[in-house]
């Protein structure tokens, strides 16, 4: 009898270690992207981009300028200022393309830099709120990385964690 029912205790010993976790679930882009520190921080990194983007154009006219002019008077050149004409097309396509890389690098990081603060204020309210909760755990639901979350079993915390921000 008493194998019996220790027997009992260890199939049911799952079940109640299961109906203690809670957990929560959310959209953190969801979330990040309704935060209004987010917003201010997308509209600095949008202006940069339109100004590094403005750069670039304006690089690139002046280039397509000279090679066209280039192209006009090449027959006419002897061939050492040809060579000259030919290396500072070179020159100005490297100069070019090296900025483009610089400025996609600078873009890249002043955003990891202007997001920093927003997710650390993000990643703050959800262990707060996960704390407040219960929590063991709060899953990101984002990009399919969990396509199924029982309702039953945890909780959609996305709204608590907005007011949380707030």
């Amino acid at each position: 009898m008493k194998k019996f029912i220790l027997f009992i205790f260890l199939l049911a010993l799952p079940l109640i270690a299961s109906a203690q976790i809670r957990f929560g679930y959310l959209s953190y882009n969801t979330v990040l992207t309704s935060m209004t520190d987010y917003q201010l921080a997308k509209r600095s990194i949008d202006d940069l981009k339109l100004k590094y983007d403005a750069e670039m154009k304006r690089s690139e006219k002046e280039f397509n300028e000279k090679y066209e002019e280039f192209l006009e008077v090449q027959r006419d050149l002897v061939p050492s200022i040809l060579r000259k004409r030919q290396g500072e097309l070179q020159e100005m396509m490297e100069k070019n393309i090296a900025f483009k890389n610089d400025a996609l690098q600078l873009l890249k990081q002043a955003e990891t830099d202007a997001y920093a603060p927003v997710k650390k204020k993000l990643n703050e309210a959800v262990a707060n709120v996960a704390r407040e909760r219960g929590y063991a755990f709060v899953i990101n639901t984002d990009n399919d990385a969990c396509p199924y979350v029982n309702p039953e079993m945890g909780e959609d915390a996305t709204e608590a964690v907005k007011a949380a921000i707030k």
